[in-house]
């Protein structure tokens, strides 16, 4: 076998680059598919060009730097699009919610409830208990706004 690894290094090379491409598969992030890449480029260079040990590894150096800065600059010129673009903006995702009042909105201070939490808000007054709608986020308040088609009498606490 080492006679095989020695005299055939070729081998190895794209041996490593298919164990690096499927690792890329169970590794979250993007990053062992360039290695994989400069492997593969080595691999393919020592098939027709006779080289070092040395050279080999120079190779494989040089090409992962080149992989690893191409993939870079392409990510950054190629905007890769999310299913879903607020899905790490939880404060983002409330916009446009409907919440309902736990303490007295004005416009510097109040609390609504979200979900099974609470979050500090602001907005034109509004006593507990009435519904309103998130217009905005601003630094972690929710800025709000009553509802479309409420009157003063909607916006009265239910006994």
């Amino acid at each position: 076998m080492d006679d095989f690894s020695i005299s055939n290094p070729e081998y190895l090379w794209l041996g490593l680059a298919a164990l690096l491409a499927l690792a890329e598969l169970f590794v979250p992030g993007v990053f062992l598919i360039w290695v994989a890449t400069a492997a593969a480029v080595t691999g393919i260079l020592s098939l027709f060009i006779d080289l070092t040990v040395a050279g080999q590894l120079t190779l494989f150096g040089l090409s992962t730097i080149l992989a690893v800065l191409g993939g870079r600059r392409w990510y950054l010129t190629h905007e890769v699009e999310s299913e879903n673009p607020l899905l790490n903006n939880r404060a983002a995702q409330l916009v446009g919610r409907t919440v309902t009042v736990v303490a007295t909105i004005s416009a510097t201070s109040g609390r609504v409830k979200v979900g099974d939490g609470e979050w500090p808000a602001k907005g034109p007054d509004m006593p507990i208990g009435s519904v309103a709608k998130v217009a905005a986020v601003e630094g972690g308040v929710l800025r709000l706004e009553k509802p479309e088609g409420s009157t003063e009498v909607d916006a009265q606490p239910v006994s």
